[in-house]
């Protein structure tokens, strides 16, 4: 009986992840770079987001330079969104250089918003 409610269990985990996931990219698509009128998301900023046990939260993401005037701001914005998901334990925001951010990164709806399709 044990391994089946083990069972049940980890099939609840498993689906709760991908929903987990469907919320964080819905939150970081509210954060903006203020000059830029596109979603951090959408820019491409985003390298990875990786979920761990207990929903805590690593996102590893960049910004479009390095004397970006909002390189402060844009990843606590990061941070606050993901945090006040519902189950959300912790998350940490990491900034990366590596890569380097090109415009290439940008979806095509951010590409087309910018006037660059």
């Amino acid at each position: 009986m044990s391994e089946e409610i083990q069972n049940i269990e980890t099939k609840a985990v498993s689906l709760e992840v991908p929903d987990l996931r469907a919320k964080i990219m819905n939150a970081l698509k509210t954060v903006y770079d203020p000059e830029i009128p596109v979603d951090v998301y959408e820019l491409g900023l985003i390298y990875e987001i990786t979920i761990y046990p207990i929903n805590n939260v690593h996102v590893l993401m960049t910004l479009t330079s390095p004397s970006c005037p909002s390189a402060e701001a844009i990843p606590t914005e990061v941070e606050q969104k993901i945090k006040s998901i519902e189950g959300v334990n912790d998350v940490k925001v990491e900034i990366t250089w590596d890569p380097p951010y090109s415009q290439d990164m940008m979806s095509e709806a951010a590409k087309l918003e910018l006037g660059f399709l």
